[in-house]
């Protein structure tokens, strides 16, 4: 084996890992939304994660529709600096009773955020995140809260489909989320390390492979040219 076959098949090899460990990486983020404390029937926060995707184009607007088949009563904006937040709301068919034995006619139907100075808005590969204290929330596993992101060259990107049960994840799934019932809460141990945060640190096994092997084969590669070296 000549030195330059050696180098030529240690190259591919690097070349083949590192394609390995793209392929491992994790896909395009979306918008998302998570809630440390909602529970099901009750009050909770609400935060939505938005990435801006895009290579040029900044994040200008959020734009989230509240479920109407289980009506939302009350929903309260956390103010973000350099954004405005509008709250728009819909007649319930029937008037409800809120914890205060207050009547109530109307339900949160939309929030909308939007970036009050170009300066504000989030820049290109950069993500931001929005508050809503919200409730009582709907008695279910999860709820799904669709979403429009608007950006700077006027594109905008739907974020509302749902995902068929046993089909791969959709391009744009809306954001859902996951509620905890009064009994989950009851039996979950004092100091248990929540289970998310751990699971998104924790690097995956392709990746790791990945870099073994291209590890590996530089060293490999290193090895027969220090004993092609020796030889002449």
């Amino acid at each position: 084996m000549t030195m330059k076959h050696v180098v030529r098949c240690t190259t591919v090899a690097v070349l083949a890992a590192a394609a390995a460990i793209g392929f491992a990486a994790p896909a395009l983020a979306h918008v998302e939304v998570s809630g440390t404390d909602a529970t099901q029937g009750g009050y909770g926060v609400a935060t939505f994660r938005v990435p801006s995707e895009s290579d040029t184009a900044s994040t200008t607007e959020l734009r989230v529709t509240l479920p109407d088949d289980t009506p939302i009563l009350s929903a309260s904006v956390q103010p973000m600096p350099g954004w405005t937040a509008t709250v728009t709301k819909k007649k319930l068919a029937t008037p409800q009773k809120d914890d205060d034995g207050n009547t109530v006619t109307d339900y949160v139907s939309v929030v909308d955020w939007k970036a009050t100075t170009p300066q504000a808005a989030i820049p290109p590969n950069q993500f931001d995140e929005f508050n809503l204290s919200l409730g009582p929330l709907p008695k279910a596993a999860s709820v799904s809260f669709p979403a429009q992101q608007f950006y700077s060259d006027g594109s905008v990107v739907n974020w509302n489909e749902k995902a068929a049960q046993g089909q791969p994840e959709p391009d744009h799934p809306a954001p859902m989320l996951t509620l905890t019932s009064d009994s989950d809460t009851a039996t979950a141990p004092a100091s248990a390390a929540p289970a998310a945060p751990a699971a998104a640190s924790a690097p995956t096994w392709p990746g790791i492979v990945a870099l073994v092997v291209a590890v590996v084969a530089v060293l490999l590669g290193l090895a027969n040219l220090a004993l092609l070296r020796r030889k002449s």
